[in-house]
């Protein structure tokens, strides 16, 4: 089995973040939520303890058993997880005089396998409320600041470390230095998780799990269900059967750009038109969940009857991904808010299929190092975030084909004008959107009364937080001629400069 490292988590908004850090050193890891039970086996090789919302001191205080771990294999506990074990082990914890959030300079008071390699004083982030105010017996202290005394300790007759600040986050300027020295030198971790790794021994267990079962798998275009479907073709071959939907929300001409790019690939993929069946479907709809649930209710009815063609079908595949898994088995329980598009509607146990997800212990940018890998092509590995319901919430008024037609045309100048200016791969994500709203203009000698059109690009690194992007106006000047002078219908473009928070990516 793949060793690992586990990390407990009792809450704390930083805690994939620690995930990905340990992941960078190319070591396999796991979040846990600390109230589901789970079996320390021998590959794991150490154990992170979160940080959390919560107080050591709260009654309803998250509890995890710490005999099965201390003195068993290497432990962090990091700002929660630390003043846990040392309330737990005898030491105590109150509440800090003042809350204790941001930058602090860190002085290494002893030496350490977990400090070594780093500067003395060394910049760490702090967000805690409480603080330890004396250590537990047994324990020696290895670092402080000007306002916490007990920034970091050791317990002297284990390989159990504790640090009240976050080494996960960038403003601890060498926190990537102490993680490696905990995962590396104190777990004695091997850095083999890799691309290649991952691939060889996924697709071998493919192999096992589907013998020579038929499995059909939903295409979107994106990088998820394409990486997805690389890896079971890997496995199984022409066994492999994929369905792409084209349901009439998609970019100008995507679902024949899409259905080239997949027979690159050598994919078994069906291309099937129902955009009729969508625009039907949507008429009369301008309520954002209104639109978003009759896309869901075609989809699905599309989609059944295409696998319907395919004898003998006993899996789904689908291209979850790892934070989709965290958050449907959170610390707050199952999460109402995974993604829809990764459940399709239902469609397993209506048609009595088993579920294969060969990305599900991948982060996304993972993903792309293994669609890489596979040698898919670069135009869908580095596309940017597409919504599942397509065009249908960036059109934010009711859906037309003639709408539809107005944005993909000013979408396809803003998305081509970003690529040609090299300003494409800078975006994490980029759109056009219809606004329900029309303006006086003058073309020629004539006045005009049309729509308008917004640009939206952000940069981001997860999709949680977002800022937007600073385009040169030299850049959007020429977009903005372009949308205006080819697009029939539109007299007006903007930018829209809102972050997130407090605004979302999409409007809708």
């Amino acid at each position: 089995m793949q060793e690992q490292i586990l990390i407990l988590d009792f809450g704390s908004q930083y805690t994939q973040l620690i995930a990905r850090r340990v992941r960078e050193l190319n070591v396999y890891c796991e979040i846990h939520p600390f109230n589901h039970p789970v079996k320390i086996t021998g590959n794991v090789k150490g154990v992170i303890l979160s940080g959390s919302p919560s107080s050591v001191r709260d009654a309803q205080a998250p509890q995890i058993d710490l005999e099965l771990m201390i003195g068993k294999l290497p432990v962090l506990g990091v700002c929660y997880g630390a003043q846990y074990i040392a309330q737990k082990l005898g030491g105590n914890v109150m509440p800090s005089e003042h809350r204790e959030y941001g930058r602090a300079m860190l002085d290494i008071r002893k030496e350490s396998k977990l400090l070594h390699g780093l500067h003395s004083p060394t910049q760490v982030w702090m967000s805690h409320a409480d603080t330890i105010t004396s250590l537990p017996s047994g324990a020696e202290l290895i670092a402080g600041t000007n306002n916490i005394a007990h920034a970091a300790f050791k317990l002297e007759d284990s390989e159990t470390y504790c640090i009240q600040f976050h080494p996960e986050v960038t403003h601890t300027t060498e926190g990537s230095t102490l993680l490696k020295n905990f995962v590396i030198d104190i777990c004695k971790c091997v850095q083999d998780w890799n691309p290649d790794n991952f691939i060889h021994e996924t697709v071998e267990n493919l192999k096992q799990q589907l013998g020579d079962d038929k499995v059909i798998l939903g295409l979107s275009g994106g990088v998820d269900s394409s990486v997805a479907a690389g890896l079971l073709h890997k496995a199984i071959g022409k066994n492999l059967h994929c369905i792409f939907i084209d349901n009439g929300l998609l970019r100008l001409n995507e679902f024949d750009k899409v259905l080239e790019a997949y027979k690159e690939m050598d994919l078994n993929v069906v291309g099937v038109d129902a955009s009729s069946q969508f625009y039907n479907a949507l008429k009369g709809h301008s309520d954002p969940e209104a639109k978003r649930k009759a896309i869901g209710r075609v989809f699905v009815e599309v989609f059944e009857q295409e696998s319907h063609k395919i004898e003998g079908a006993k899996w789904l595949g689908q291209g979850t991904i790892y934070p989709d898994v965290i958050e449907s088995v959170s610390v707050k329980g199952p999460s109402a808010t995974i993604k829809s598009h990764h459940n399709v509607g239902g469609l397993p146990e209506k048609m009595k299929l088993k579920i294969v997800e060969p990305l599900r212990s991948l982060f996304k940018d993972e993903v792309r190092r293994v669609g890489a890998a596979l040698h898919i092509p670069a135009n869908i590995l580095g596309r940017h975030p597409f919504p599942g319901p397509g065009l249908a919430i960036r059109i934010i008024d009711d859906i037309t084909p003639e709408k539809v037609h107005v944005l993909q045309q000013a979408d396809d100048i803003f998305i081509s004008t970003l690529r040609e200016k090299g300003w494409y791969d800078k975006i994490w994500q980029a759109g056009a959107i219809f606004l329900p709203v029309k303006s006086v203009g003058v073309m020629g000698d004539e006045r005009t009364y049309e729509n308008v059109i917004c640009l939206r690009a952000v940069t981001s690194l997860d999709g949680m937080t977002a800022d937007w992007v600073h385009i040169p106006y030299e850049i959007l000047a020429e977009i903005s001629s372009k949308i205006i002078n080819r697009v029939k219908g539109i007299n007006r473009v903007v930018y829209d400069i809102s972050s997130k928070p407090p605004a979302t990516i999409e409007w809708e």
